[in-house]
């Protein structure tokens, strides 16, 4: 064999290996091959360490021009248990502080609204002046529709036996000492000694001077109770009541609601809500038995604050708006409007329906018992849970409107806490029957007998009481002389389809 075929037979051995090499690298496209090539070189290169300096490439490219300081990240599992929560006493909106620069505040919110106040149906269109005249009330619109206050309904309780002419003569010398202690700017004060004329002088002054809506409304409510109107009645009641209601509404401060529309506040320093829910109590009754149609916007405006002012957590209302609730602020609060119900206000349905989840939560005994910001028993808050639940609806032959009213009956009527026989005693008479003869007999008899039969105290009524010391004479004679209106300052819930209309939900 020769060289050369030596050399072929070599070369023929070592061709198929050669081959599938050339047909391997042949077969992988350009680009992938140099693809791996520069990875290869990049990854050599990044543990490379450069010259000057300790750091590789890796470490080089990974920094920023600007190092940035990344706090502690704490992984918290969020559970119902550490989610944020809410004081009672917190809005989410900015809440209007109510203290003594409260006017100062409300000049510098913004303008109010250019809305108009968002009312229920226009007056005229209720068609109430037919109601008026056809109602079996037996009074004319001073007495309004849904009241059965007037000459009627007074000798309506004298026939009855229900009142005395000792009584109805006890209620005349009560509006005249009220009347007589009017001041010259139209309103009243609590403490009956200030002002002009030395009739002033009885005792029984009250300490809450700051209080002039709430004293001006407990004023003008027993006024209103005796079917007494600033349109109609007796010459110097009208002259009173229509000072006494120009004085709350020159004096309302007007609110630019965070919802919109406007709010009418009467919350002052040593009366807070409480004297807001008497003050919209008198407007929302003298519109709703005159149907004077100025007093339409005061009136609304004031219900307006009312919704305002609820509490969205606990349904209720305090001293200040939005600050949770109790059942004596809530009372007078829900009675405003019940008044406002009364006279066609618009009221919404949202703001009793939370007024009904405050009361579910004060309530004891399936409720027939209710506390003050809890779950209790107490006299006076009973009676006031009961006269809401009574005009939210529930029929007499509830079980536990018959507990409670069985529970007041065996308390009986209180020698000096005219607060708790105000309420308990309308709680008596609408639920009528045994237990409202019992009380009424015990009740009136014992308030005619305690009032002032002589001097510059004639006509008026002080109890040793707490609630006395605050409010006064003037107090105490208002609640007083309601007490003996009873008879007719409301209609009874289960006998009248004017009063018994409830709060509707639905």
């Amino acid at each position: 064999m020769s060289v050369v075929d030596a050399n072929e037979n070599e070369n023929d051995s070592q061709a198929p290996v050669a081959g599938r090499q050339f047909i391997l690298f042949n077969a992988v496209p350009s680009w992938l091959v140099s693809a791996i090539l520069h990875f290869l070189l990049v990854v050599l290169l990044a543990f490379w360490d450069l010259p000057g300096t300790d750091k590789t490439l890796v470490q080089i490219l990974t920094e920023t021009s600007e190092q940035e300081e990344v706090e502690d990240v704490e992984d918290i599992e969020l559970t119902p248990t550490n989610l944020p929560t809410f004081d009672a006493s917190e809005s989410l909106e900015s809440p209007i502080t109510m203290d003594t620069e409260f006017s100062e505040q409300i000049e510098e919110m913004e303008s109010f609204s250019e809305e108009p106040v968002d009312f229920s149906a226009p007056t005229d269109a209720l068609g109430i002046s037919d109601l008026l005249a056809n109602a079996d009330t037996g009074v004319t619109a001073g007495g309004g529709p849904a009241f059965g206050r007037g000459e009627k309904g007074r000798e309506q309780a004298l026939k009855s036996g229900e009142s005395t002419e000792d009584s109805e003569q006890a209620v005349v010398d009560a509006l005249n000492w009220i009347v007589n202690h009017q001041l010259p700017d139209g309103g009243w004060s609590f403490d009956h000694t200030i002002g002009p004329g030395a009739f002033r002088r009885s005792t029984g002054a009250g300490s809450a001077r700051n209080a002039r809506f709430g004293a001006t409304a407990m004023a003008i409510l027993p006024l209103l109770g005796a079917g007494q109107t600033h349109l109609e009645g007796e010459e110097k009641y009208k002259n009173a009541i229509r000072r006494g209601l120009s004085y709350l509404i020159e004096n309302q401060k007007k609110i630019a609601l965070p919802g919109g529309g406007v709010g009418g506040s009467f919350h002052e320093p040593d009366g807070n809500m409480y004297s807001h829910g008497l003050a919209t109590i008198a407007l929302c009754e003298a519109y709703a038995m005159s149907l004077d149609r100025d007093l339409q916007y005061p009136a609304q405006a004031a219900i307006n604050f009312i919704v305002y002012a609820q509490d969205d957590v606990t349904g209720g209302w305090l001293y200040q708006p939005r600050s949770g609730g109790d059942t004596s602020v809530v009372g007078w609060q829900f009675m405003a409007l019940k008044s406002g119900q009364m006279g066609f206000l618009n009221v919404p349905k949202r703001t009793i329906g939370k007024a009904t989840q405050f009361l579910d939560g004060v309530q004891t005994e399936s409720g027939s018992r209710y506390g003050y910001r809890g779950p209790g028993g107490g006299s006076s808050t009973t009676s006031i849970g009961l006269l809401c639940r009574m005009y939210l609806g529930w029929d007499k032959e509830n079980p536990a409107l018959e507990n409670g009213v069985e529970y007041l009956g065996g308390v009986g009527p209180s020698k000096n806490n005219m607060y708790y026989n105000y309420y308990a005693t309308q709680v008596m008479r609408h639920y009528g029957g045994e237990p409202w003869k019992k009380w009424n007999g015990a009740m009136r008899d014992y308030v005619v007998g305690k009032q002032d039969k002589a001097g510059n105290s004639k006509g008026s009524w002080y109890f040793d009481h707490a609630w006395s010391k605050r409010g006064g004479r003037l107090y105490d004679t208002s609640m007083s002389c309601m007490i003996l209106e009873v008879y007719y300052r409301h209609l009874p819930i289960y006998g009248s389809k004017a009063a018994e209309e409830e709060f509707a939900l639905d």
